[in-house]
């Protein structure tokens, strides 16, 4: 008999359905402090629906994207955990567009990079840099067409 969505997931079952070894699990605990089952007497774990969708996600970021430890604690960080879950779900590139564009406004390349990355893991080095070009230029683009707007 399955689980409810809504209900909680021991250690073991939350990394069955993650397709983990519960140490990664427990280990990712200490390194995502959005991470935090409850815990019951003798130290059992329970993990919330909404634990699951993170575990899930950050499993994505790590091993599907390819991102290391510290990108997807910056994600959290400069994203949150709803961001880190959607992608997990497989949300669309309209969905990490506000990632891109919030990256871009601070200027920071690292993560118009890693935003690149996350909507398109499977290309080159040399087609990331190419997109990554054209998404700073749709950006201007985007900013002269606001500008025009406005006046």
């Amino acid at each position: 008999m399955d689980k409810s969505p809504d209900a909680f997931r021991t250690i073991s079952e939350a990394a069955e359905e993650l397709d983990l070894p519960q140490h990664v699990l427990r280990f990712w605990e200490t390194r995502f402090s959005t991470i935090k089952p409850l815990k019951r007497g003798g130290g059992r774990r329970y993990y919330r629906p909404d634990d699951v969708l993170l575990l899930r996600g950050i499993r994505h970021l790590l091993y599907d994207q390819g991102f290391t430890i510290k990108g997807v604690q910056r994600i959290i960080k400069d994203q949150g955990s709803r961001y880190v879950i959607a992608v997990g779900e497989g949300k669309s590139i309209e969905d990490i567009l506000p990632m891109i564009e919030s990256a871009e406004a601070a200027g920071d390349e690292a993560e118009i990079e890693d935003a690149v990355m996350l909507s398109s893991p499977h290309l080159d080095q040399d087609s990331r840099d190419k997109l990554s070009a054209v998404l700073r230029e749709l950006l201007e683009c985007k900013r002269i067409l606001e500008r025009a707007r406005e006046a």
